[in-house]
This record gives C-alpha cells, structure tokens and sequence, in this order.
C-alpha cells in the first residue's frame, strides 16, 4: 500500500511538472521579486524629490509653478499603492504607471529650468543630487526591464497549452505590464549640462 502511495505522489509530480504548474510558480515569483526592485528604485527617487526641490528653491524661487508641480507629482505618487495585489489588478497598475509618468515628467521640466540659473548648476548640493538622480533613473530602467521580461514570459506561459489549462484551473491570469509608449524616455536618463555656456562672439565692429 505504502508503495502505490508512493508511486501515485511520483506520478502527481510529473503530472504537475508536465502541465506547466512549477513553472508557473516560478515565474509568479520571479514577477514578485522584479516588481519589488521597480518599487525600490521608484521609492528612492522619491526620496530625492525634497532636497532637489528645496535646492532649486534657493536659486530660483521666482519658478514657483515648477516646483509646485514637482511637489504634486511626488505627493501623488506617495498616495498609489504599490503592493504586489497591484500585479493582480490592471487598473491599480496603470494608476500606479500614470503617477511615476507624471513625476517623470515634472521632473523633466524642472532640468529645462534650472538650465537658466548657472549658479545653481554650480551648486555643489545641485550637483550630487543631479548624480544621484541620474544613477536612480538608470537603475529604474534596469528593473522596468527586468520586470517586463518577467511578465512576458509569465504570460506567454499561462496562454501556452498545457500550462494555460493549470492557469485556469488555479486561477491564474495575466499580468498587466508597462505600456512601450514612453519606454524610450524612461530608458534615457536625466541629464544637466554642468558646463557653462560659452560665450557669445563679439559683435563685428564698422
């Protein structure tokens, strides 16, 4: 009896292996740890927000609306949940994508400004965070990537035959992915120009 029991577990095993269910779990893994490293990266570029602000601020406080619309963009982001529940709600997950595209965006065009403050570009405080944000985003380039290699090859798995069969019958369903529409941006990391700009030429006397 204790042999057929046996041989019976065997069997469940490879049928189990067979019907895609392990690889299916690793892959379901595999998106959870990728998702963690893209919400690291995201939180510590909010992380930075604060002092760039407050060191924009003390060159150029006459550019309120730009900071004020880093500051929104941050504060919006703080408020999107980024639990792995979100890899199981579309919905959530675009909220969560909208809020970073905004911050990316704000940030983008607080760079534009501060190119018309050389002091601040100077500004040794300025150019730490500068560096630090720059590392930051192509850290966050790296996990998005990570992260969507992940969710495509989970995908692919849940919608392939036998697997897709053991997705139905465990519940399981695609994962939503970031959109490629701004894919070329997030891969471009954010650059200032710490060097002056050279001078105008002399006007040519008569």
């Amino acid at each position: 009896m204790r042999k057929f029991f046996t041989v019976l577990a065997a069997l469940a095993t490879l049928s189990l292996t067979n019907c895609g269910y392990n690889a299916i779990q690793s892959q379901d893994e595999q998106i959870k740890s990728s998702w963690s490293e893209v919400v690291n990266q995201y939180q510590r570029r909010a992380d930075l927000v604060p002092n760039l602000v407050n060191s924009v601020k003390g060159f150029a406080q006459q550019e309120k609306d730009v900071l004020l619309g880093v500051t929104n963009a941050r504060a919006k982001v703080g408020s999107v949940q980024a639990t792995p529940e979100v890899l199981n709600d579309p919905a959530a997950f675009q909220k969560f994508q909208a809020a970073q595209g905004e911050l990316s965006s704000a940030l983008s065009r607080l760079l534009v400004v501060t190119e018309n403050y050389p002091q601040l570009k100077s500004d040794a405080l300025f150019r730490d965070l500068m560096t630090q944000l720059e590392g930051t985003e192509n850290r966050i380039a790296v996990a998005r990537n990570r992260y969507i290699k992940a969710v495509q090859e989970y995908n692919v798995t849940i919608r392939s035959f036998p697997s897709n069969v053991t997705a139905m019958m465990f519940g399981y369903k695609a994962k939503p992915n970031f959109t490629v529409d701004n894919e070329k941006e997030i891969s471009t990391a954010p650059k200032v120009d710490f060097n002056p700009a050279p001078a105008a030429p002399p006007a040519p006397t008569k």
